[in-house]
């Protein structure tokens, strides 16, 4: 077997010492950036590979992130760990990822993991029935823990996610102000905060208009493309004949314009349709998208920042952390006209 190469072999090849090198590849500023370069470049050279563990033990961090979310599948949790990412670059911080598809045994099995591999902290979107005890499970072993766009009963930790009643309320007013008063409501549930938040922003903006909540126009669960394509036929054969609808997220409104242009109808003439999320398939659908922008970048930023600050000791207050959303007015949204 190959001998590991050691830092002291990288030093006396360059014949300078073996804290220096040790320095100039953990990036350090008290290395001139010429050299730095020089003593990776051999070190590349001689095939040298940083020892995580070695440096662990003597700076009792490991420089591992924990990162869990519902599906990365979904575009909306993609942008949020794109600006994660980036955001931990910067501080030379590897991120480990993984879906939890709302299973709270699997999303526990990599906190545990992450444990056990000494991981600095963890940034999650937690899965829906997520108990506190399991949160604080990692907070009691030096874990701190940051949650991302779903809140959690019973939980006061630093939450980072967009203000998804006030975000809903743009899109439902936006509908009430091109005239229409049938608004249906597609997708989500009432088993994360998201859902509650949202189907409350779409009833405040109904009753503030003083225009009938009816919970016969309310079709929940899709939260996905090929959920809210399937979701047209149901919303098509409403007895209230909904002229619009507000949707759970970009990927539900794409699929229901879809599933009413496969009837025969047009979206966004026939029927006004709204997504939530903006993400960068909402503004080149066909028609493209008018939806609620929810600040998934600033989302993730936020939340990388806020627990690289609680692992140097200083962080922002506990608790939720919101982002205002805004709309983006595009071509699914037009002024009511009677359905023949």
């Amino acid at each position: 077997m190959a001998q590991k190469i050691k830092l002291s072999t990288i030093a006396e090849t360059l014949g300078i010492s073996t804290a220096t090198v040790s320095l100039a590849l953990r990036d350090s500023p008290l290395v001139a950036g010429a050299t730095r370069d020089k003593i990776k470049e051999q070190a590349r050279a001689l095939g040298y590979i940083y020892n995580r563990r070695a440096a662990s033990l003597r700076t009792s961090r490991s420089g591992i992130i924990g990162v869990v979310v519902h599906d990365i599948m979904n575009p909306f949790y993609g942008e949020i760990l794109k600006a994660i990412e980036s955001e931990l670059d910067r501080s030379r911080q590897t991120f480990i990822l993984s879906n939890h598809y709302d299973s709270v045994e699997k999303q526990r099995t990599f906190i545990e993991t992450l444990l056990q591999l000494g991981g600095d902290g963890v940034i999650m979107s937690p899965a829906i029935g997520t108990p506190p005890e399991d949160m604080q499970l990692a907070e009691d072993n030096g874990m701190p823990a940051i949650l991302v766009a779903r809140s959690m009963e019973g939980s006061d930790l630093p939450t980072y996610r967009g203000d998804d009643s006030y975000g809903i309320s743009l899109a439902t007013n936006h509908l009430i102000g091109l005239g229409h008063r049938s608004i249906a409501m597609i997708g989500g549930t009432d088993q994360t905060s998201t859902g509650r938040d949202r189907y409350q922003g779409y009833v405040n903006a109904l009753r503030k208009a003083e225009i009938e909540v009816d919970p016969g126009l309310r079709i929940p669960g899709p939260r996905s493309m090929q959920g809210g394509f399937e979701a047209a036929v149901h919303f098509l054969s409403l007895p209230q004949k909904p002229t619009a609808a507000v949707c759970w997220n970009d990927l539900v409104a794409i699929g229901l314009m879809n599933g009413i242009a496969r009837a025969g109808l047009v979206p966004g003439a026939d029927i006004s349709v709204t997504g939530y999320d903006d993400l960068e398939e909402a503004s080149i659908s066909m028609p493209a998208l008018t939806t609620v922008w929810n600040g998934q970048a600033e989302v993730g930023r936020l939340a990388a920042r806020a627990l690289l600050d609680r692992l140097s000791g200083s962080h922002e207050p506990d608790g939720i952390h919101l982002i205002k959303p805004e709309m983006r007015i595009r071509q699914s949204t037009s002024p009511f006209r009677p359905r023949s």
